[in-house]
This record gives structure tokens, sequence and C-alpha cells, in this order.
């Protein structure tokens, strides 16, 4: 955007005759526009992660409080035909407010659309060795595309019984009627038997580098 002002400041002094009086006022903003501000990568990394932080807080809350109003309107049965139609684009709907990627992956899928691709895999693969070794998983930043895209994830945690009446094990926690309906929405389900606090899979994000730059 500064170097788009920039120009524009330099056509209107090429337009200006030799006998016609620059002002003050726009020699001023020719001088602004040149003091372009230079950002370090480690700058644009750090700025990058706060923000997949913030949109994956943003992006729960509104998939959390959509599901409990399914809840107490339909109870689990409701939430999971909330899940099968609302869920994958509510997702898109944040990302798109912001012009990024946003979606949720896991290898026990419930939805196959969820499963990760290339780029995700192995990422998720580094958060479940550490889900299984008792290592610490924090979110992380990835390049991709000539450093022109970063990919953020964060691991997704089982936080407690609420969600076990979708993701626990069947027949004591996951009730009969449930079950049905899993059977019927999602026939390639490998999300259930979860407890509290396994790994349920991870955010993905793919923010582009340029967006980044817009925020600093």
């Amino acid at each position: 955007m500064k170097n788009t002002t920039l120009s524009i400041a330099l056509l209107t002094l090429l337009a200006c005759g030799p006998r016609e009086r620059v002002s003050k006022e726009t020699l001023d903003q020719v001088n602004e526009s040149m003091e372009i501000k230079r950002l370090t990568e480690a700058e644009i990394l750090e700025e990058a992660m706060v923000w997949g932080d913030s949109l994956t807080a943003e992006a729960q809350s509104q998939l959390l409080a959509s599901l409990q109003q399914a809840i107490a309107e339909g109870g689990t049965v409701g939430a999971l035909e909330f899940c099968n139609v609302q869920a994958l684009p509510l997702l898109a709907a944040v990302g798109e407010a912001h012009q990024v990627g946003i979606r949720r992956v896991s290898n026990r899928s419930r939805n196959p659309l969820d499963r990760p691709d290339d780029d995700e895999a192995p990422l998720l693969e580094a958060y479940e060795y550490n889900a299984e070794t008792g290592g610490k998983s924090d979110p992380n930043i990835q390049k991709l595309e000539n450093g022109t895209v970063f990919l953020y994830t964060k691991p997704i945690v089982i936080p407690g019984n609420f969600c076990l009446s979708c993701h626990g094990e069947p027949g004591t926690e996951i009730d009969a009627p449930t079950l049905e309906k899993l059977a019927e929405l999602y026939p390639e389900d490998k999300a259930k038997n979860h407890k509290v606090g396994d790994l349920r899979g991870m955010w993905s994000l793919r923010i582009p580098k340029k967006e980044v730059v817009k925020r600093l």
C-alpha cells in the first residue's frame, strides 16, 4: 500500500510544471510514503503464531457456543446433526473473514474430510508421538509455498466429560440413540473410545504471509 502511495505522490510531483511550486504538504506526503517499515522474518513469524492462537480460540468459541445450543435444542443427537451440517461451514466462515484457511484434522476422524493432507500428516504424527510418550506439544509454525504461506498447527485435546457423550466408550458414555445416529451420519467413524486428556487431533491454519504483514 505504501509503495502505491509513493508512486502516486511521485507522479503528482512529475505532473507539476517547471514553474509550479510544490507545496510543503506534498513533500511531507512523499517523505512519509518513503518510510517503509522493514519487518524481520522473526517478527512476522511471531505475529503469525499470535494470530493463529487468536483464530483457533475464536473458532473454538463459536463451535462450542453453537454445539451447546444444538444440545439444548436436540440433545446429543441434535449435536451430531449440527456437526454433520454446520461445523465445516462455520470454520470456513471464520477463515474467510480473515483470509485464512482453517480446519481441524485427525487420524481418528469422524468426517472423512477431516483427514490430514501431506503437509499436515507429519505434524499430526509428531503430536501423536508426544501424546504417547508424555512429551509436550506446543503450537507450531511451518513455511509452505516458498515461505509465502504459514501452516499453523495446534493440538486438540479432549477437555472434559462433556465430549465423551459423542467421543467416549460406546454403550456406557455414548448412548444407543447417539450410536445409531453416528452410524447413520458417519459410517467411517473412528472418533470413539476417547478419554479425557486424549489427543483428538489438531488445528490446521494456512495463513498467507501477506495477511500477517498487514497486521504489523
